[in-house]
């Protein structure tokens, strides 16, 4: 069984999986009470699924970009249960979430999230072998510097408000997702560590990060 948790930003989220299937999941918003709530939901989520910790035998984090406050107290949750019970732990990109639950294509996708300031954290993808697959590093910007750097079909899919919508709709270029599709599944998180699990790529606790923004990045084609 995998514990997935995902605190990159106020969007928050846990699932547990076994590899067969997603015995259950939650994802709420916050105001800044990660601390508080984020105990109190796993403990309801483990009740109603019928799952105890005993039972967990490997861990999966979003470690970012993000918030760094939001951050903190996931990868703080996890590394403790990770030292404490001596599980695995395998820490995944918050944006490879998003990435992941977009339909491949042969047109590139940016995944995005929000960053604070009205700035926006984002990473291009490709498909490779049917698979999306991060060019370059994480980036930071205004979601008008980077509508101007789109120039070619490219799909856009992360954590966009009512306004953000609007501009990316307004450009033809623009293949923009769905609200839905949107939504950072903690579930897509857990499938993600988990194979990477099975792989024996787990990652050292101690030594396990929060991914941090840089400016410079692969253009977009």
């Amino acid at each position: 069984m995998l514990l997935a948790v995902d605190t990159s930003t106020a969007q928050v989220g846990l699932a547990l999986y076994d590899g067969i299937q997603v015995l259950g999941e939650m994802t709420w918003s916050t105001r800044q009470h990660h601390t508080t709530e984020l105990a109190p939901a796993l403990s309801g989520l483990l009740n109603r699924s019928a799952v105890s910790m005993d039972m967990v035998t490997a861990l999966a984090v979003a470690i970012g970009p993000g918030s760094f406050t939001s951050l903190r107290v996931g990868l703080s949750l996890v590394k403790g249960i990770a030292l404490a019970r001596h599980l695995p732990i395998v820490g995944i990109p918050t944006l490879d979430v998003i990435a992941a639950a977009q339909p491949v294509s042969k047109h590139p996708l940016v995944a995005l999230l929000q960053a604070g300031r009205t700035r926006i954290a984002f990473s291009v993808y490709k498909s490779e072998k049917k698979m999306w697959q991060a060019e370059g590093g994480v980036r930071s910007g205004t979601v008008d510097e980077l509508l101007n750097e789109i120039e070619s079909p490219t799909m856009v899919a992360g954590e966009l408000s009512a306004e953000d919508r609007k501009k990316f709709s307004k450009k033809k270029n623009i293949l923009l997702a769905s609200p839905v599709n949107c939504l950072r599944r903690p579930s897509v998180l857990a499938e993600l560590a988990w194979a990477r699990w099975q792989n024996g790529e787990a990652d050292d606790a101690a030594a396990l990060a929060p991914i941090y923004l840089h400016v410079a990045g692969t253009p977009i084609a």
